[in-house]
């Protein structure tokens, strides 16, 4: 049977084919760059969102720490510590609404 010789011959390839075929691998790469992430790092958008964080918390725990030492060494402690808290969610909220403001090419 192997030396039987096909009925029909091998039909060649269409030059349409080819230039499909070449059309498709370019239009493949053009998609894989245009796909391709452009930035490794943190968005802007993670950053703003740590910043937020991080002004929250460091006013929370800035104004904890300064008011009960003042309110420490003046023997008003409760008070003190109150004063501290409320002073550091100020700053902390002024900190924020500042961030949220200003203009993102800034």
């Amino acid at each position: 049977m192997s030396d039987d010789e096909p009925a029909r011959e091998p039909i060649e390839e269409d030059a349409r084919i080819d230039a499909l075929e070449k059309r498709l691998s370019a239009a493949q790469q053009r998609e894989e760059q245009r796909n391709r992430p452009t930035a490794s790092g943190a968005d802007a958008n993670y950053r703003s969102g740590n910043r937020v964080l991080a002004d929250l918390l460091g006013g929370l725990l800035g104004g904890a720490v300064i008011g009960y030492a003042i309110g420490y060494f003046t023997g008003t402690n409760p008070w003190g510590l109150l004063i501290g808290l409320f002073l550091g969610i100020v700053v902390a909220f002024r900190n924020i609404f500042r961030a949220a403001n200003k203009r993102p090419d800034e």
